[in-house]
């Protein structure tokens, strides 16, 4: 066989697969962490008094436009009246105010972004979640973005059309 009558194949564009990376989803702002944990008298209990006064002291503009992630990494009980205080300062500033570490605010946000996604366009579609981003995506994500595709799947894979795992299988009705 000659070489002009090699033809190169490309089987995945053939598969009919789909690939969703998640990084589409992701939101550019920044998380800054605010740790109620700096504002414990002896990393135990919250002052009243003392808190009014520390944030009303504290620069809120520095959240201008971010993501804040409001959390307390002691194991001191926190009233919810304190997260409310900390988002009625926080709110003429920060983009978006979430309760948690800053990695629960990277699902919280991939999460906000793909409750808009009609998941239901993948019906009987075989879909790969890309693996390789060039963000962090959390697998919180992975797991949400699975939760919502299942329903509608025939096959639902992971990483990349080259070398992927497969995760879920409709006619044999599980993985």
């Amino acid at each position: 066989m000659s070489r002009e009558a090699e033809v190169i194949e490309n089987k995945v564009a053939k598969s009919g697969l789909i690939t969703l990376d998640l990084q589409e989803w992701y939101d550019e702002s920044e998380v800054v962490p605010f740790d109620l944990k700096d504002y414990l008298h002896m990393e135990l209990v919250l002052k009243e008094k003392e808190f009014r006064g520390a944030l009303a002291q504290h620069d809120w503009q520095q959240y201008e436009g971010k993501t804040l992630a409001v959390y307390c990494s002691s194991d001191a009980i926190i009233a919810s009246w304190a997260y409310m205080l900390v988002a009625a300062y926080a709110s003429k500033h920060a983009g978006n105010i979430i309760y948690g570490t800053p990695e629960s605010a990277a699902f919280e946000r991939f999460r906000k972004k793909m409750e808009s996604v009609n998941w239901s366009e993948y019906e009987g579609k075989r879909v790969l979640l890309k693996g390789c981003s060039d963000v962090a995506i959390p697998p919180s994500a992975y797991l949400y973005a699975t939760q919502k595709l299942l329903p509608y799947v025939d096959r639902l894979m992971y990483g990349e059309a080259c070398s992927f795992v497969p995760v879920y299988r409709a006619s044999r009705g599980g993985p």
